[in-house]
């Protein structure tokens, strides 16, 4: 008698690099989806206008040309420290610390500000942090690049205790300098702005992104055009292959990850000298982990970040008006950003692999 197989009832299986109009195309779709889903949840949960809810969302990024430049201030800080995770993702290192590299340069940025910021002329002063925190963040990273290279330790669990041993230094330091005994700085240097951002071409956040243009583009052409960058590839596509190539692994995981801290500790100095001219455990915000999705989304390519950045800031900036133009709790705003995230990293997954369904299968027995 014939035997029935049965196959698995879903199947995945890896696809090969779509072409680009393709993964346009999917992604495009992803975001009509989200756009149909969050509208549904809009109407019949909070019943509201979903035209007007979206209308809030825009405004709230874009609609006077203070709020466009938040937003992109937002948007290039959160770039900046996307990029940072770029050089230690690509060789598969996966560095969580972000957070705590950035607490760090700014932890070493407000010091500076502190005790030198009415003492120094600000462009020697802005050089100087700007050198030193890249610095202090690169140091906070060389420990658990260290350990993987010669021990193999699970960066992932490193760098994210890492992370909470920041936050104590952040908090011991707050103290220190709290005269007024109300666990707070403030606002460092107000009177005098010693060691904050000067306008650049009239425009208040112009350093900033100047600053993150040249280390975006500076990345971008390391990671693909320079052999450091090469070899970092090749380590994360097989630390075999690298070493049978006669590639030094330890000190590439070394040289990348100390990178990567680097440009982290430089965003602890664009936020406390450039945006916030304060120090605290919340410094950072969460942006460390949410650079792990802009970078995991762009595949590592600090070009495709621009974009992804901006988006994700646009999200957080029209929930947050959302949910004052119509009274919503944080909640429902946060559930519709869920959703639009939720589809856009469906996409990413539908542009890599494809899905069959099994089904009974008849074997002829053996004669």
């Amino acid at each position: 008698m014939a035997e029935h197989t049965r196959e698995p009832l879903i199947r995945v299986r890896k696809k090969d690099e779509p072409a680009l109009l393709q993964k346009a195309a999917v992604i495009l779709a992803a975001v009509l989806c989200a756009l149909l889903v969050s509208a549904l949840f809009i109407y019949f949960v909070t019943k509201l206008d979903p035209v007007s809810v979206y209308t809030s969302m825009v405004k709230g990024a874009f609609g006077t040309s203070r709020r466009a430049w938040i937003t992109i201030r937002d948007t290039c800080l959160l770039l900046l420290i996307s990029v940072s995770l770029a050089p230690a993702f690509r060789m598969r290192f996966w560095n969580c610390g972000a957070e705590g590299q950035i607490l760090i340069g700014g932890l070493t940025t407000a010091a500076f500000m502190i005790y030198w910021g009415n003492k120094v002329p600000t462009a020697v002063l802005l050089i100087l942090m700007a050198a030193v925190s890249a610095l202090a963040g690169a140091l906070w990273s060389y420990l658990p690049a260290a350990f993987k290279a010669k021990y193999d330790t699970n960066e992932t669990l490193f760098t994210l205790m890492m992370n909470y041993v920041a936050i104590q230094f952040v908090e011991f330091f707050v103290d220190f300098w709290d005269k007024k005994r109300s666990h707070s700085v403030g606002v460092i240097n107000m009177n005098s702005q010693g060691g904050w951002f000067p306008q650049v071409g009239g425009l208040q956040y112009g350093l900033n992104v100047l600053i993150v243009i040249i280390v975006t583009v500076f990345i971008y052409v390391y990671m693909k055009y320079s052999k450091h960058g090469y070899e970092g590839a090749v380590v994360g596509e097989s630390v075999a292959t690298a070493k049978y190539a006669g590639i030094n692994v330890p000190k590439v995981i070394r040289r990348n990850v100390l990178l990567s801290g680097a440009i982290a500790g430089l965003a602890g100095f664009v936020e406390v000298a450039g945006i916030s001219h304060t120090i605290s455990k919340e410094t950072a915000g969460g942006r460390g982990f949410t650079a792990i999705i802009v970078c995991w989304l762009a595949k590592f390519n600090p070009l495709a970040m621009v974009i992804i950045s901006a988006f994700i800031v646009f999200l957080s900036k029209g929930a947050s008006q959302i949910s004052s133009d119509f009274g919503l709790n944080e909640y429902a705003s946060n559930i519709i950003t869920g959703i639009i995230l939720f589809f856009i990293l469906s996409a990413e997954f539908f542009n890599s692999y494809s899905i069959s369904f099994g089904h009974a299968r008849k074997e002829e027995p053996e004669a």
